[in-house]
């Protein structure tokens, strides 16, 4: 089991960015598409960002692209997300998983992925 720690989140004013990182232990971290998701008050986690297990495919959902870049480095065995242009509305605990070792794409679905970290809090102020 792959055990992963998000870290990088915080408090920003509307337009500003931050970057999240999580890191990855345990089995092979290169082994694993990953994905980048989030849950804001009274709302359910929904898709932000995946990665797939090489690194060369990502996807981002509708309302992110263009201002969030998902990024692994699979040496250092962690994922980034650099989130620019933040808006108030995404305020949320953002979350990465991971997806079983045989599947080399990532996903849009949370039932996909099997391994998730704590989560990072990111407020973004109006």
């Amino acid at each position: 089991q792959v055990q992963l720690v998000e870290s990088g989140g915080g408090l920003v004013q509307a337009g500003g960015s931050l970057r999240l990182s999580c890191a990855g232990s345990g089995r092979i971290f290169s082994t694993h598409a990953m994905g980048w998701f989030r849950q804001a008050p009274g709302k359910e986690r929904e898709f932000v960002a995946t990665m797939s297990r090489s690194g060369t495919i990502p996807t981002y959902a509708d309302s992110v692209k263009g201002r969030f870049t998902i990024a692994r480095d699979n040496a250092k065995n962690t994922v980034y997300l650099q989130m620019d242009s933040l808006k108030p509305e995404e305020t949320a605990v953002y979350y990465c998983a991971t997806r079983p070792q045989q599947y080399g794409l990532g996903s849009r679905s949370i039932r996909d992925y099997d391994c998730w970290g704590q989560g990072t809090q990111g407020t973004v102020s109006s």
